[in-house]
């Protein structure tokens, strides 16, 4: 907690440079907009009439990105932008040229980037390529906010105050956009920032961007913006302080235990307090986690723990400053480690830049004490320095601690490590190295995990050449780590033709995964061959064969259900291909379907698994999530077949009143989950949220455990 305190008097007394920042070497240097300053007012209503939009620049002729790089896009777009001293402003005219309706899928926040007619801007306000902000709207008026990082990567968890207007006409659609300064960060004294706008279409099944972008990369790609010069210099960025207070209640239920109902009550907040321009302190107090979405249920059949992404916002603001070190499959830092077996009683995490070029990162928490778990308190802290280009370097180092220990034990973990990620100027070369060490008592030797990674992305090119080493004893708790104790490389290499006609893109790609014992005897195998086509009709083909090989460290159920197993030692290489088809997006019916079928271990498989999606636009979304397992393993095993059936009806009566119903049957758990979240957003930012969770046993109906939770939140700003 004492380097939390150190850093917090850093980050308070550091402020940007007066000095004007000098422009990174731009591969869109010469696409500029000017931005005139406000001379009357704008009423955000749709219209985009007023006087200041007929001075202001507008920004035309996008570029084709999609399907393919080359030329104009078919439908006219104007973006236009202008700004007083305390917002700035947003006007986007859409033109369609071609029959249609406009689709969108519903007034939720966030939406779904392909599946809608959509705006998109992206602001580069450091001017450092790599870190930014991004607002924009589809075609129902649903608005989207993030914060990016690593050059394109986009975190929508990020939700700040603004406001917008959509309104259709015959020819075109019309959005007015009003975002405050105080909701984004910029330096002292800021005259430009980088900047690029992007339209999807998709009755044309185009993606445009005003400065151009290769298509291989998304139009998020900070490596490619233009330049936004606003005409005198934008107001001194003021700390923005938000508290958001909460009360909850919650009824809880377990039939199976027989603890009889429970009843409670409670309070807390959470605190948002900018301790300069580009620093930021999240406070929690007694949070609830309650209203987050459901996860997705998954089929096992594999020998390690499945993956499962964090939901909950207060971990997700500048995520990657925590979780963005190693792999996704072996990282020292996965924030769900926090909080799902005890309670978190308080948290505090500070976060953003020092200066153009670094970041830092630091977050303390602690949980209570339960029956079966002692107090535990995490620390966290990073730092983030940027190297050449787009590259940069950082640092990491985890505590878990146990509190109210007996004094004659010391119980904690902690790992440090150091990762460099490669960003090339031009977004074609990319990598990353890392190394990491775990620390805890009377744990020998092998405590290390180590990667490298080097990719090159072009028109027609995709290779990848990766590189792992994970020791038998490296062990980080708050961490995700799939598996220890071995070496790893593989390539990955596709090949893409971009004919533009009826079919977009066609190629053939392969993965090779190849994992050694720290012997470097061969422990697993897994090559990957296939060819996918993408059609102009957004129709995507794909079909290949795997051929696997595993040798078994310990005892196996590969049907996790069976008192039977595979044992340890034995070793199966077993062949199966698979096809997969996605439907054309644009319909108000499509669907995706995954199906394979072959060897597995010493017996045979089947599977499907596919979704269906009808859309009401914009009011209602029902998507139905089937999986299918058909397992036939030799005696003693007996054959399996496993269902995952998910139906999930999402209601978006307005933009600020939501219904979502998700039921989950799983077979292989013998489980069957109800989960309905009721959602009114009464004022910006604050919700009123209503979830109802239940539980029941297959066959008999009986009921397992339910819940009822009620939170009321309100954002004073």
């Amino acid at each position: 907690m004492s380097l939390l305190l150190a850093l917090l008097a850093c980050g308070a007394a550091t402020g940007q440079s007066a000095r004007e920042t000098p422009l990174p070497e731009l591969h869109n240097k010469d696409f500029v907009y000017n931005a005139k300053r406000m001379r009357a007012t704008i009423r955000i209503d749709g219209s985009a009439d007023e006087p200041d939009w007929q001075d202001a620049q507008k920004a035309t002729d996008f570029f084709l990105v999609l399907p393919v790089d080359t030329g104009k896009a078919k439908q006219p777009s104007e973006v236009m932008l202008t700004y007083d001293d305390k917002a700035f402003y947003m006007a986007i005219v859409f033109y369609d040229t071609v029959p249609g309706k406009r689709i969108s899928e519903s007034f939720r926040r966030d939406f779904t980037f392909g599946i809608n007619d959509n705006f998109l801007s992206f602001f580069d306000t450091f001017l450092d390529q790599t870190n930014g902000f991004s607002f924009g709207v589809s075609a129902s008026g649903a608005v989207w906010d993030g914060m990016m990082h690593s050059g394109s990567t986009m975190n929508l968890d990020w939700d700040v105050k603004w406001e917008s207007k959509t309104r259709h006409y015959p020819d075109r659609w019309v959005t007015e956009m009003r975002i405050p300064f105080k909701s984004v960060r910029y330096p002292r004294q800021s005259r430009q920032w980088l900047v690029n706008f992007s339209r999807l279409d998709l009755k044309t099944n185009e993606k445009s961007s005003w400065a151009p972008v290769p298509r291989q990369f998304p139009t998020a790609s900070l490596a490619y913006t233009g330049v936004l010069n606003f005409e005198e210099p934008l107001p001194r960025p003021r700390p923005a302080i938000s508290v958001i207070p909460y009360i909850f209640g919650n009824y809880h239920e377990d039939m199976e235990a027989g603890t009889g109902p429970q009843y409670r009550g409670d309070a807390g907040f959470d605190a948002k307090l900018g301790l300069s321009s580009s620093l930021n302190l999240d406070l929690t107090y007694n949070p609830d986690f309650a209203q987050v979405e459901v996860d997705r249920q998954q089929m096992n059949i594999d020998r390690f723990e499945l993956f499962f992404p964090e939901k909950r916002q207060f971990f997700l603001e500048n995520s990657d400053l925590f979780s963005g070190f190693g792999y996704n499959t072996v990282t020292p830092f996965f924030s769900r480690r926090i909080g799902l077996d005890a309670p978190v009683l308080a948290g505090a995490r500070l976060s953003g830049k020092i200066g153009r070029n670094t970041r830092i990162g630091v977050m303390n928490m602690t949980t209570e004490k339960t029956g079966e778990h002692l107090s535990r308190n995490y620390t966290v802290a990073s730092l983030q320095k940027k190297v050449f280009a787009r590259s940069n370097i950082g640092f990491i180092f985890i505590n878990k601690e146990y509190l109210q220990q007996p004094d004659t034990t010391r119980l904690f973990n902690r790992v440090a490590g150091i990762d460099f990620n490669l960003a090339g100027r031009s977004n074609f070369w990319t990598g990353k190295f890392f190394y990491h060490r775990s620390f805890q008592p009377g744990n020998p030797g092998k405590q290390h995990s180590q990667g490298a990674t080097v990719a090159y992305n072009s028109k027609h090119w995709s290779l990848r050449m990766s590189q792992t080493s994970v020791g038998e004893n490296y062990l980080a708790e708050t961490g995700y780590v799939r598996r220890r104790g071995y070496n790893f490389w593989g390539p990955d290499l596709a090949f893409l033709f971009v004919p533009n006609h009826s079919v977009v893109s066609h190629g053939p790609f392969a993965n090779i995964e190849n994992y050694y014992d720290p012997g470097y005897a061969l422990l697993d195998h897994i090559w990957k061959f296939g060819y996918k086509m993408e059609f102009s009709n957004t129709v995507i083909l794909q079909a290949g064969a795997i051929d696997q090989y595993i040798r078994l460290q310990e005892d196996f159920d590969p049907t996790h259900v069976s008192t039977a197993f595979l044992p340890g030692g034995s070793d199966y290489r077993f062949l199966y291909g698979f096809t997969e088809v996605t439907s054309d997006s644009r319909r108000l019916l499509k669907g995706n379907l995954k199906a394979g079928a072959g060897n597995f271990y010493n017996g045979n498989m089947n599977y499907l698994d596919g979704t269906l999606t009808y859309r009401y636009s914009p009011y209602a979304n029902l998507s139905l999530n089937v999986a299918w397992n058909d397992i036939r393993l030799p005696a003693p095993f007996r054959r399996e077949h496993f269902w995952l059936i998910a139906p999930k009806l999402d209601l978006t009566f307005t933009d600020k009143i939501f219904l979502s119903t998700f039921l989950q049957y799983n077979e292989q758990i013998d489980n069957l989950n109800l989960n309905m979240r009721f959602q009114w957003r009464y004022q910006p930012v604050s919700d009123l949220f209503l979830v109802y969770t239940d539980n029941y046993l297959p066959g008999s109906w009986s009921h397992r455990n339910r819940a009822l939770v009620l939170k009321l939140t309100y954002w004073l700003n």
